[in-house]
């Protein structure tokens, strides 16, 4: 049941997705730019023209503690909403770090200890991505340092306790430990933060060491083709072909490890991606070259992006909080491969709260967005007796973040609804490239 293979959808695709570019020159980046952060292998898979790339045997015997995981259909919940449609979910919260988040976490400290790096660093949002990847330097004898977004460091202590139980050093950013922090907490000493900073405090660092390289949890092609062993699986699991495939987005990994291997296999499946009311890169942002983090270390990115200066209001799904979106899912959506929506906090916490009750699963806050898409979609099918079949990810289990279910049950959860001035503001900033 286990893939023994990731899918790179890449080479499936009428177009290539637009490439990186230095923003130096405005050229394609190659390789060498790239070597300071990321080991060769990675960097191969980034650009690969390969469909199917093998799963190393080490990465697959860490794999094996968890995976694959299970495939649920949400009976019970089905019967609360009485619709016709039939709900299934990919459970990713089994894993040690409690969500999708080692898919990639694993492979990528396998091929930085292969190449001979000492440690790594990175940033996080709500903790779920700095939890998988200590879990992972942990299995290969790494040291790992992570740049946790302050608004998270603060909801979610527990979060930061596990990544330590694992052995990473965790601080909050941003941070006076790098020039990118100590600029940010000069202008605004009271900063939340934000994943654009955090990236900047990680990527700096790991650029000032010769045996220190980064390591990104989305967004980058990499991290999705790892992702991909959810849809694998879901794909020898599911009884029935999907017709809708509903994902939350931030980075996108998530959403794309779920569906790619699906859009392979089913050209009748439809897919949504559902994000967050406050951080809507795909349906407010613009389509244009960004830096991915605030302090403009990256490469351009040509991704749907609200301007990598936006600072996302402090939404409790952590993971969501980021101004940009994978380069291959932006281009995949201007291809019109999928639809994506925006839903609110509160309605979130709602169909979170409704899952478990049901389910008896308490979700991540990440995903109860697509949770509330796919309970709206199951009574959109009560209302036109449509017996549709929706397939989402549960990409995380929410067991360190019931401070916010506290505060959504005792009435205290506020909606975030986004000015168009703030979105302008951050977009003024885009670099001219491309």
């Amino acid at each position: 049941m286990l893939p023994g293979h990731w899918y790179n959808i890449v080479p499936d695709l009428t177009t290539p997705p637009p490439p990186p570019l230095h923003p130096a020159t405005g050229q394609p980046v190659g390789p060498d730019d790239l070597a300071p952060l990321f080991p060769m292998e990675l960097i191969g898979q980034e650009v690969s023209g390969e469909r199917f790339i093998e799963i190393p045997q080490d990465v697959l015997d860490v794999y094996r503690l968890w995976r694959p995981t299970p495939l649920i259909r949400a009976h019970r919940l089905e019967k609360a909403l009485g619709t016709p449609a039939r709900i299934y979910y990919k459970y990713e919260g089994v894993s040690p770090a409690g969500s999708h988040k080692p898919n990639t976490a694993v492979p990528q400290a396998y091929y930085n200890k292969r190449e001979g790096v000492r440690r790594l660093t990175t940033e996080t949002g709500a903790g779920q991505w700095g939890s998988a990847l200590a879990f992972a330097c942990a299995q290969f004898g790494l040291e790992c340092e992570i740049w946790m977004v302050r608004a998270s460091y603060d909801q979610k202590p527990y979060r930061r306790s596990l990544m330590r139980v694992y052995g990473a050093a965790v601080h909050a950013s941003p941070s006076p430990l790098t020039s990118a922090g100590s600029k940010i907490l000069t202008e605004h000493p009271d900063s939340t933060g934000s994943l654009g900073i955090a990236i900047s405090e990680a990527v700096e660092v790991a650029g000032a060491a010769a045996d220190t390289r980064y390591a990104l949890g989305s967004v980058l092609n990499h991290v999705l083709l790892h992702q991909t062993v959810i849809g694998e699986e879901a794909l020898k699991q599911m009884p029935e072909m999907p017709d809708l495939v509903i994902g939350c987005t931030g980075g996108g990994s998530n959403f794309a490890g779920l569906a790619f291997p699906f859009m392979r296999e089913s050209p009748r499946t439809s897919y949504r991606a559902v994000e967050p009311e406050a951080c809507p890169s795909f349906t407010r942002g613009r389509y244009a070259y960004d830096f991915g983090d605030t302090a403009g270390f990256t490469p351009l990115l040509k991704m749907h992006t609200l301007g990598h200066d936006f600072v996302p209001d402090p939404i409790h799904a952590g993971g969501l909080r980021y101004h940009g979106m994978s380069p291959l899912l932006s281009h995949m959506y201007e291809l019109g491969l999928f639809e994506a929506v925006t839903r609110s906090q509160s309605e979130c916490f709602e169909a979170g709260v409704r899952f478990a009750r049901t389910e008896g699963i308490v979700p991540a806050p990440e995903p109860t967005h697509a949770l509330a898409e796919t309970i709206a979609e199951a009574l959109r099918c009560k209302e036109s007796g449509e017996e549709k079949v929706l397939l989402t990810a549960l990409c995380g289990h929410g067991h360190f973040d019931l401070g916010a279910y506290d505060r959504y049950l005792a009435g205290e959860l506020e909606d975030y609804a986004l000015p168009q001035e703030r979105v302008d503001q951050a977009l003024a900033n885009l670099p001219h490239s491309g």
